[in-house]
C-alpha cells in the first residue's frame, strides 16, 4: 500500500488523463466512462483513508470530466404537425374514433402545453378550464403550475371529452383521469409512449436510435418553437416548470445554432 499512500492529486489527475487519451494497449475512454473511473478512484482513496492505509485523500478535490452538454432535439414545426395528423383525424368516426380522438388530443396536449408525459397522464378533467384556455399541471416535487392551452389543443381535447372519452370510460369503473385507456382506466406513461411511437411510425419519423421521437421530444419542440417565435426565456422557464432558468437556457443554444445556420447561408460576408 506504499504507492497508494504516496499518491497525491497530481497522480490521480494524471491517471484520469491517461484514461481519456488512451495508449497502445487501451483505447481512450469516453467522458462518461472516465467519470465512472474517477468515482471508483475516489472511493478507493476514501477507503484507504478510513482504514488508516493513507494519511490523506488525494482524490477528494479531483473533479471528474464533465460530459458535453447534449442539446435537446426538437422537431421542425411541419414534422410536429405530421406527427399529430398521424395520431388520428380530428373528425374521426366509427369504432376506432374514441382511440383516434384520444391519441390526437394527447399529442396536441403535449405539444400545446409543454407538459411532461407524467403530467399529461396525471391530469384530471377538473384540472382543465377550456373556456379560459388553461390547465393545471402537477410537476416534479408536487409543484403545480397553470399553463395556457392553445386553440388546436383545446379543440382536440374538447372533441375527445365529448365524443371519445365516454365510450372508453364505459369499459371501466370510472376515473377522473383526463386520458383513459381502452379498459376505462387512467392512461399510463407506457400507454402514452405507445401512442406516440405508433403515430411517429405512421408519420415516417424515427422510432428507434438516438433520434427516436419521444414524449419529451414534443416538450423540447414546444420550448424551442416558443423561443424561435420571440418568447422570453424566463417566460418559457415558467411554462416548463423549471426551477432554474439555467435549465431552460439550453434551448437558447438550439436557437442560436439555427440562427448561425441562417446567417451562414444568407449573409454575403459570412463565409471566409
Amino acid at each position: 500500500m506504499a504507492d497508494l499512500a504516496a499518491a497525491g492529486p497530481a497522480e490521480v489527475e494524471a491517471h484520469l488523463a491517461r484514461l481519456r487519451s488512451g495508449d497502445d494497449d487501451h483505447p481512450p475512454l469516453a467522458v462518461s466512462s472516465t467519470a465512472r473511473a474517477a468515482s471508483a478512484v475516489r472511493g478507493l482513496h476514501r477507503f484507504a483513508l478510513r482504514e488508516g492505509l493513507a494519511g490523506a485523500d488525494p482524490g477528494r478535490d479531483v473533479r471528474p470530466p464533465t460530459p458535453p452538454r447534449r442539446l435537446p432535439r426538437a422537431l421542425p414545426v411541419d414534422a410536429v404537425l405530421r406527427l399529430i395528423d398521424a395520431a388520428g383525424p380530428a373528425t374521426a368516426t366509427g369504432d376506432d374514433a374514441p382511440r383516434a380522438l384520444r391519441d390526437r388530443a394527447l399529442l396536441e396536449f403535449l405539444y400545446g402545453t409543454g407538459a411532461r408525459v407524467s403530467e399529461a397522464v396525471g391530469a384530471v378533467v377538473d384540472d382543465l378550464d377550456l373556456d379560459a384556455g388553461a390547465v393545471l399541471l402537477r410537476g416534479k416535487g408536487g409543484k403545480a403550475r397553470l399553463v395556457p392551452v392553445g386553440g388546436y389543443a383545446a379543440d382536440a381535447v374538447r372533441a375527445w371529452l365529448t365524443r371519445g372519452r365516454p365510450a372508453l370510460l364505459a369499459a371501466g369503473r370510472g376515473t377522473p383521469a383526463l386520458f383513459v385507456n381502452a379498459r376505462g382506466g387512467p392512461l399510463t406513461r407506457q400507454g402514452a409512449w405507445g401512442v406516440l411511437r405508433a403515430a411517429a411510425d405512421r408519420a415516417g419519423l424515427p422510432v428507434d436510435g438516438p433520434d427516436a421521437v419521444s414524449p419529451h421530444t414534443l416538450r423540447h419542440s414546444y420550448a424551442t418553437h416558443l423561443l424561435d417565435g420571440g418568447a422570453d426565456v424566463r417566460v418559457v422557464q415558467e411554462l416548463l416548470g423549471h426551477a432554474s432558468v439555467t435549465t431552460t437556457q439550453v434551448y437558447t443554444l438550439v436557437t442560436v445554432d439555427r440562427l448561425r445556420e441562417v446567417y451562414a447561408t444568407a449573409h454575403p460576408r459570412a463565409l471566409t
